[in-house]
C-alpha cells in the first residue's frame, strides 16, 4: 500500500479492468483495488448458485432438482459480444483472447404481434422469412446493399444521401421502407433502444447496421459471441494482463478515503494506510458524491428447465422486444445461454430480462418478455440505479465510469473506455496502444 503509483483503480468491473490493463501496458505503474472478496463489481457471474440465492435473500437454498450449485456460473448483468465490435478488437489486440473460450450465439429473434421471429442471418433466411412481405423484401435487400457499399470516405456511394445532413428517416423514405421494417432495421440490427435516432443525421445507423452485418458476416448464425464460464472471465483476462505488467491487485480492501489535497486526488486510504497516486480510476460506487443518477434498469434473472419456445430449441439467443410492440418508449431484451456454455446445470437454460425503467412499477413493464420464458422455475429481480459521473475528471483527476447500461452487447462500454482513457492522457485512443509490448514483467509462455 504504501507506495506512489502513477493510477490507483478502485473496482474490478470491466471497464475498470481494460483500463488498468491498458495503462499497465503502456508502463504505468498501476494499484487496482476492489472492496469485494471476487473479481468483476456489477459485472462479475456469481457462483455458486447458493450464492446466488444469498444475494437476493431467498429465504431457501436452490432445490436438488438445480444440480451442483458450482456448476452455475450467473451474470449479474446480461450482454453479448458483437464478433465484429470494439470489445472483440480489444481482446485481440491484448491476447487476453488466449485466457477464454467464446461460442457463437445461436440466433437472434424479434419480437412482433405477439410472436417471435428469427431476424434472417441469410439471403434464403431473408427470403423464407415471414417478418415482411415480398416486395417490402426487395426494397429492403436493395436498402442493405446501399449500406454494405455505404464508405463515408467515398461520396460516390451517398446516392444523393449526405451522412452528416440527411435523418434516418428520410433515408427510410428514400428506400420506401415502410414501418415494420423501420421497427425491424433500427432495433434489432443497429439496436437502438428508443426511435430518437430516426430525427438525427443518419452516419451513426449507417455504421451501427454495418457493425451487425460485419458481425454476422465472421460466424453465420447470429453476430454475438459469448464467453464459456459467464462474463465475469472478462474482467479476469484484463485484470491478468495488468498484472503480467507488473500491476499490483488486492481484493476485499475498504476503501476508507479518497485522499485530495487542492482539489485533485493524491491518494486512496485504507485501513490506516495510503497509496499514493497522480490518477484515479472507479466505478461510481465508491464515489457517490461524484456522479448523477441518470435512470434505472430492470434486470429479471430466470433459470428454465426448457429452451425458450419457437427459437427452434437454440441453446443461447437473444430476443429484442421493440418498443412500439408494446406501447412503451424503450426496448425489451431477452439474452439467453445455458449449460452449452458452462453456466448452469446440465439441462438448464439462464434467461435475463432488462430494460430502462419508465414507470413505478419496473416488473409490469417487463411481462411481455416473460410470458414468452414461461414456465420460469426461479426468478431473482433486480432494480439498478444508473449512474454517471458530474465532471469530467481534469481538475480532480478522479475518472468515474458509468453504469452499465440496458443494451445488449458491449459497444457503449468500450465507448466510455475509450473517453476515459482520452481525458486521461489527453490523446485520442488507438488500439495499437493495447499491443503487448515485448517488456512484460513477468514474462509468460506462449501457450
Amino acid at each position: 500500500m504504501d507506495e506512489e503509483y502513477d493510477v490507483i483503480v478502485l473496482g474490478t468491473g470491466l471497464t475498470e479492468c481494460i483500463l488498468s490493463g491498458i495503462m499497465s501496458v503502456n508502463g504505468k505503474k498501476v494499484l487496482h483495488m476492489d472492496r469485494n472478496p471476487y473479481y468483476g463489481g456489477e459485472s462479475s457471474s456469481i457462483t455458486p448458485l447458493e450464492e446466488l440465492y444469498k444475494r437476493f435473500t431467498l429465504p431457501d437454498n436452490p432445490p436438488e432438482s438445480m444440480g451442483r450449485g458450482r456448476d452455475w456460473n450467473v451474470d449479474l448483468i446480461p450482454k453479448f459480444l458483437m464478433a465484429n465490435g470494439q470489445l472483440v478488437k480489444m481482446l485481440l489486440y491484448t491476447e487476453v483472447t488466449r485466457y477464454l473460450d467464446f461460442k457463437v450465439v445461436e440466433g437472434s429473434f424479434v419480437y412482433k404481434g405477439g410472436k417471435i421471429y428469427k431476424v434472417p442471418s441469410t439471403e434464403t433466411e431473408a427470403l423464407a422469412s415471414n417478418l415482411m412481405g415480398m416486395f417490402e423484401k426487395r426494397r429492403f435487400r436493395k436498402f442493405l446493399v446501399f449500406v454494405a457499399n455505404f464508405d463515408e470516405n467515398d461520396p460516390k456511394t451517398f446516392e444523393g444521401v449526405d451522412p452528416k445532413v440527411t435523418t434516418m428517416r428520410d433515408v427510410y423514405k428514400k428506400f420506401d421502407l415502410g414501418q415494420d421494417v423501420i421497427d425491424f432495421t433500427g432495433h434489432a440490427l443497429a439496436l437502438y433502444r428508443t426511435d430518437d435516432y430516426l430525427d438525427v443525421p443518419c452516419l451513426e445507423t449507417i455504421n451501427r447496421i454495418k457493425l451487425y452485418s460485419e458481425s454476422l458476416a465472421r460466424y453465420g448464425k447470429s453476430p454475438y459471441l459469448y464467453p464459456l464460464y459467464g462474463l465475469g472471465e472478462l474482467p479476469q483476462g484484463f485484470a491478468r494482463l495488468s498484472a503480467i505488467y507488473g500491476g499490483t491487485y488486492m481484493l476485499n480492501k475498504p476503501v476508507d478515503e479518497i485522499v485530495m489535497e487542492d482539489g485533485h486526488v493524491i491518494g486512496v486510504k485504507s485501513e490506516d494506510e495510503v497509496a499514493r497516486c497522480k490518477q484515479l480510476i472507479c466505478d461510481p460506487s465508491y464515489i457517490s458524491d461524484r456522479v448523477r443518477k441518470a435512470g434505472q434498469v430492470i434486470r429479471v434473472i430466470c433459470i428454465l428447465s426448457h429452451p425458450i419456445k419457437n427459437t427452434n430449441d437454440a441453446n443461447s439467443c437473444q430476443i429484442i422486444i421493440p418498443q412500439n410492440q408494446v406501447n412503451r418508449n424503450s426496448d425489451i431484451y431477452v439474452c439467453m445461454i445455458s449449460y452449452a456454455h458452462n453456466v448452469a446445470a446440465q439441462g438448464k437454460y439462464i434467461a435475463i430480462v432488462s430494460t430502462t425503467v419508465e414507470t413505478a412499477e419496473p416488473e409490469v413493464e417487463i411481462e411481455p418478455a416473460l410470458e414468452l420464458l414461461e414456465p420460469i422455475d426461479q426468478k431473482f429481480v433486480a432494480i439498478s440505479d444508473l449512474y454517471e459521473p458530474t465532471d469530467d475528471g481534469t481538475e480532480s483527476q478522479i475518472f468515474a465510469s458509468r453504469s452499465y447500461d440496458a443494451t445488449t452487447h458491449f459497444e457503449t462500454t468500450c465507448n466510455d473506455i475509450k473517453d476515459i482513457y482520452k481525458r486521461m492522457t489527453g490523446s485520442d485512443f488507438d488500439f495499437e496502444n493495447m499491443k503487448r509490448k515485448q517488456n512484460d514483467v513477468f514474462g509468460e509462455d506462449e501457450q
